[in-house]
């Protein structure tokens, strides 16, 4: 059985590195910086740190204070703060949302993106700590958005392709293929390395594998994958399948299908959504698969929510045309999707 999850990796330590993986990774994120220093503090004005749901790059100095400021991060990161948007100039609103903890609030059921929320405190015995004086934390949450994960069948020259666009967005990519060879191309040292996280000269959030069974990759990908994802991620999968073999690409398909249909999995993991199925091809091929499913039991209404063939409208047969429509339907899912309209 094949294992979709990354190495184990120790967090950055320093806020500039963490801000920038986990902004690459498409991690969920929150950047506190200490805006408002009075008297004594233990750090300096701008001193910043990164909080994830789970873990913490750089510091804030420690003791009560940290302690406080990351249980405010991870709760505005699961939407539990109760918050409102201030009262400020049409100029500020369009910039950005500025919430204070100081002011009447409700609950706020989502935190964007571009939320800022701002925190005072005073360096007392409330927090443990004798310094005397206070500071306030500035904290923006970054990409609290549900993370995109992409799974893609085939190494041909689209899915190179697509890899260029992927390459440069906020995701985590599984890219499968059962020709060791159509990875040649991004391989650094073949002789030395042995490593797959090295091995290949591709960015980190794109993970190539090299399989007889493509299969295997299904379930994991859209179920096990999803035990460890925080509460009210709303994570988003997509299932492209592009191999070089008609029957293969079927078998993705209705297997695909298959776990989708696995209700009870489903029903018992509220935070596994139906993951987005496309099939490139063209529609004498999409027409023939769908048929085949029919034929074999499965409810047109199943059928229908296929996307075959896969991506937008666009025009242009190129593979980077035909790359282009892809990631422009899968963005256009993406940021389409219920949880956006909440």
């Amino acid at each position: 059985m094949n294992d979709l999850s990354s190495a184990p990796t120790m967090p950055p330590t320093r806020w500039y590195d963490g801000l920038a993986q986990y902004q690459q990774q498409g991690v969920a994120h929150v950047l506190a910086t200490v805006v408002t220093v009075n008297g004594s503090a233990p750090r300096a004005l701008q001193a910043k740190m990164v909080i994830t749901h789970d873990s913490c790059c750089d510091t804030l100095g420690g003791g009560g204070l940290e302690h406080d400021v990351m249980t405010t991060a991870r709760q505005l990161l699961n939407g539990e703060i109760e918050a409102t948007v201030s009262k400020s100039s049409k100029k500020d609103k369009i910039s950005k949302k500025i919430i204070s903890s100081e002011m009447e609030s409700k609950p706020a059921k989502v935190v964007h993106r571009d939320t800022v929320y701002t925190k005072h405190y005073p360096l007392g015995a409330k927090l443990a700590q004798c310094c005397g004086g206070s500071v306030t934390v500035m904290f923006e949450c970054f990409n609290v958005t549900p993370p995109l994960s992409i799974l893609v069948f085939g190494a041909g020259h689209v899915a190179a392709a697509l890899m260029t666009i992927l390459a440069e967005l906020p995701c985590q990519v599984d890219w499968v293929d059962s020709r060791p060879e159509r990875f040649e191309p991004y391989l650094i040292d073949r002789a030395n390395q042995t490593d797959q996280s090295t091995v290949y000269q591709l960015p980190a959030h794109i993970r190539p594998h090299v399989s007889d069974e493509p299969v295997d990759f299904i379930r994991p990908f859209i179920i096990d994958n999803s035990q460890n994802s925080p509460p009210c991620s709303g994570i988003q999968r997509f299932i492209l399948i592009m191999t070089h073999d008609h029957g293969v690409d079927f078998e993705l398909v209705r297997a695909s299908v298959d776990v989708i249909l696995d209700t009870n999995i489903l029903a018992s993991n509220p935070r596994v959504s139906a993951p987005y199925i496309g099939c490139i091809g063209s529609a004498t091929k999409a027409k023939r698969f769908k048929d085949r499913l029919i034929h074999r039991g499965y409810s047109e209404q199943i059928v229908d929510k296929l996307t075959m063939p896969i991506g937008l409208p666009i025009g242009g047969k190129e593979p980077m045309a035909v790359a282009v429509s892809m990631a422009a339907q899968i963005l256009q899912h993406y940021h389409n999707h219920d949880y956006h309209q909440q």
